[in-house]
């Protein structure tokens, strides 16, 4: 049996601000001296990036009329976790059930109420009664749709629900699957001046995606069919990658080594995913690579000998949202299955993920 990704939907908070205007915000953060703030501009100007959302409207206010910070020179006192996580509550069930929204819209022959599972995803906030329920409800699921939650994997965790959902559909053709990631990663800036966090602050946006597995295609538009998932580790990027909950939010650590050890292990990754299938690299046209920043797309492209063009859906994504964690490989997906005609069908498409661990997830879909 297969099961089918049907349609995909997306969201993002009202807040679009330029990456330079970030940058700004972010060096008077900081309190930059000149030089400082010089190397800072320089890196946002090479992220790839163009704008990012986000849920907090001060990265795009001058200090006094912050609304969430502190009106003070250096933040302080800096927002704790609890406020954090008020935050995270407030915005993320309206950011959610838009997406969740947008999905179903593509597909209207499949009524809310129809829905038998829904798997959420998030890693940056969680509380109980938790997201799912509050989807449930405003959503108008019925009480007994079977929730599970995917928590804190980091911007892999799309792949592991996917698989879930694939897992549900395959076991039963009849299920209908539910998908909602929802990430608000602008919450939790911290005002560290290691490189690794300059680099994350220059990164991360807010947005959410939803995508509806089914056991059988449904209606007349393009399907995506799941056919075989993969998954990679590379124990030497343990703490390369990682994501702690610290007394003043969630704290991403990302190094620049993480290109390398994707280099590493990219196309292993890849061999042990087509190595059973009847499809071999050079057969693929079509891509969906998680855009986690500029220089891993372009390492990618390197090791798989993929043009700009290949990767073009991730690029756009890259410049026009930053990297949203879990949900941005599904803004990727979208872009493609947007896209597809009917001299697409049966075409593969090959999909990555990276995250804490340093995980690589593989996926490999075809069009139907």
């Amino acid at each position: 049996m297969t099961s089918y990704l049907s349609a995909i939907g997306t969201a993002n908070p009202t807040h679009r601000l330029p990456q330079a205007s970030i940058g700004e915000f972010m060096a008077k953060a900081l309190q930059f001296d000149e030089a400082a703030t010089r190397k800072l501009r320089a890196l946002y100007r090479v992220s790839g990036i163009g704008h990012r959302y986000t849920a907090l409207p001060d990265y795009g206010r001058q200090n006094g009329d912050f609304t969430f910070f502190p009106n003070t020179p250096d933040l302080e006192p800096f927002p704790t976790v609890g406020a954090r996580m008020q935050a995270y509550r407030r915005e993320a069930l309206p950011l959610a059930t838009a997406a969740a929204e947008s999905c179903l819209q593509n597909a209207p022959e499949i009524a809310p109420a129809s829905l038998t599972h829904l798997i959420s995803v998030s890693c940056t906030g969680m509380y109980a009664p938790g997201l799912d329920i509050e989807l449930v409800n405003r959503l108008g699921l019925r009480p007994n749709v079977q929730r599970t939650c995917v928590n804190f994997m980091g911007c892999y965790a799309a792949f592991n629900a996917l698989k879930l959902a694939d897992a549900i559909c395959r076991a039963d053709a009849e299920a209908r699957v539910l998908v909602v990631c929802t990430e608000l990663c602008t919450l939790h800036f911290q005002k560290h001046h290691e490189e690794d966090h300059l680099v994350s602050n220059a990164l991360f946006g807010d947005g959410a995606a939803a995508a509806l597995v089914l056991g059988r295609p449904s209606g007349t538009r393009p399907h995506l069919a799941l056919e075989a998932f993969h998954c990679g580790l590379e124990p030497d990027g343990h703490a390369d990658m990682a994501w702690h909950v610290n007394d003043f939010g969630f704290e991403m650590t990302l190094s620049s080594y993480v290109p390398k050890l994707i280099q590493r292990g990219i196309r292993r990754l890849t061999d042990d995913l087509l190595r059973h299938l009847p499809v071999k690299l050079a057969d693929i046209r079509h891509f969906a690579i998680h855009p986690g920043g500029r220089r891993i797309l372009e390492t990618i492209e390197k090791e798989l000998n993929l043009t700009r063009a290949d990767n073009a859906p991730a690029y756009h994504i890259l410049r026009e949202y930053g990297n949203m964690s879990s949900a941005t490989v599904l803004f990727v997906l979208r872009e493609l299955l947007n896209s597809f005609t009917a001299s697409d069908v049966g075409a593969p498409v090959l999909s990555f993920a990276f995250g804490p661990g340093l995980t690589l997830e593989a996926m490999l879909l075809r069009v139907v």
